[in-house]
């Protein structure tokens, strides 16, 4: 079959985007054979033990997966969304795939012609291509609840794994060793926190949450991932619908995870991201509601060119009002602000992603690559470049403690 041709004549008929991969590397896009775009998406997180099966970004955002059963291939289909397209889904879309600004426009009229599809429409989709490029029907009960079944029951835990736990001396975790953890987190104090996780004094333990190593791993992720965003995020300051989004995006994410050693690096990223938020999201007391709406602004816009007039319109003021009272309230200028943001995000990017400093700084909206590396010199006492190294040593020393 001529896959490709396939692909084109899928998306003629229903606009639904699909991408053919082989062996992880895209050899069609209906996306980007439209746009001018190229995007970074981590083919590699899709699920592989389901087939077909669904992932996604976020819980707006879905995505299927057909494996071309004794070849080299895969069919991803999306994104399809159920709900309507924003224009803050469509940045959040273009965030998670680190798509460039200057294609915003072209992107929001692509995605807005995406007609709306259900989770139950998106079923039907795969069931169809499962059966196309494979030749097998699908169940839809097991397409819907793609679920592990446990057996056995609270009641009937057997009493000799309790006593395998004592001989080994393999204990939870101390109650206080996940409360200073969860106290950082809270405080937003990034350097605490990495030395915290990097001390060899406490290994992480925890009991047998499940009967296979990686199963046992993934669910001890949910519960952490689930409580650093309860008792440490939201107690933080950082806003409860946002906090409950990154909890799921985790989880989703780590779901699609093929190594252990996966989930435990995904694991330090979801902690220090949720401290590194809460620490952006802390309001000094001298700051008013309206100079706060300002800075929230200027963090969730840090990949587009930001003007006084767009932030003075966030709180319906003249520019010359904002730009007074914001540098009253923070002791620095908007300018000087909106670097910072860009810096920090800059940080993210360097630590968790492999893109090159041209590619960063082009997304950040800096002037040249040349001004990125200056200014983050200046800022942070060392180089971009010097940054990325040393964050990767220092993920490599955690792996080798864990």
């Amino acid at each position: 079959m001529d896959y490709i041709s396939f692909c084109k004549n899928f998306f003629g008929a229903t606009n639904i985007p699909i991408f053919l991969l082989k062996n992880g590397q895209v050899e069609y896009s209906a996306m980007m054979e439209t746009l001018p775009v190229t995007s970074q998406a981590a083919w590699r997180i899709y699920p592989t033990d389901h087939n077909p099966g669904f992932c996604g970004y976020s819980p707006d955002l879905e995505y299927g997966r057909v494996q071309i059963e004794n070849t080299d291939y895969d069919l991803i289909i999306g994104p399809a969304f159920s709900v309507p397209v924003t224009s803050q889904l469509v940045r959040q879309f273009m965030r998670e795939l680190t798509i460039p600004l200057n294609a915003r426009e072209l992107l929001t009229e692509f995605l807005c012609a995406i007609p709306r599809t259900s989770h139950l429409q998106l079923c039907k989709y795969l069931a169809f291509l499962h059966l196309c490029v494979n030749h097998k029907e699908t169940d839809f009960h097991d397409l819907n609840h793609m679920s592990t079944d446990y057996s056995d029951s609270t009641d009937s835990y057997p009493s000799n794994d309790i006593i395998e736990y004592m001989e080994n001396d393999d204990f939870h975790n101390s109650y206080y060793f996940e409360l200073e953890m969860y106290q950082y987190v809270r405080d937003g104090n990034m350097e605490q926190l990495k030395a915290f996780l990097h001390s060899s004094k406490m290994s992480w333990k925890e009991g047998k949450m499940a009967h296979t190593p990686m199963r046992h791993s993934k669910n001890i992720f949910i519960g952490l991932a689930t409580k650093v965003g309860m008792l440490g995020a939201i107690p933080g300051g950082m806003d409860i619908e946002k906090t409950y989004q990154l909890i799921d995006f985790y989880v989703q994410k780590c779901e699609y995870l093929l190594s252990i050693e996966e989930i435990h690096k995904l694991q330090y990223i979801m902690i220090m991201d949720f401290c590194q938020r809460v620490n952006e999201a802390r309001i000094p007391e001298s700051v008013t509601s309206e100079i706060y709406q300002c800075m929230d602004y200027i963090r969730n816009h840090t990949n587009e060119p930001i003007s006084i007039e767009d932030i003075s319109r966030q709180i319906h003021r003249s520019s010359s009002y904002t730009m007074k009272h914001f540098k009253e309230e923070l002791g620095m200028p908007i300018s000087a602000y909106i670097t910072k943001c860009r810096l920090e995000d800059a940080k993210r990017l360097l630590a968790y992603s492999n893109k090159s400093l041209a590619e960063i700084s082009s997304y950040l909206c800096f002037s040249s690559q040349a001004y990125f590396q200056n200014v983050f010199k200046k800022q942070y006492g060392t180089t971009p470049l010097q940054y990325r190294k040393k964050e990767h040593r220092s993920k490599t020393s955690l792996k080798k403690t864990t």
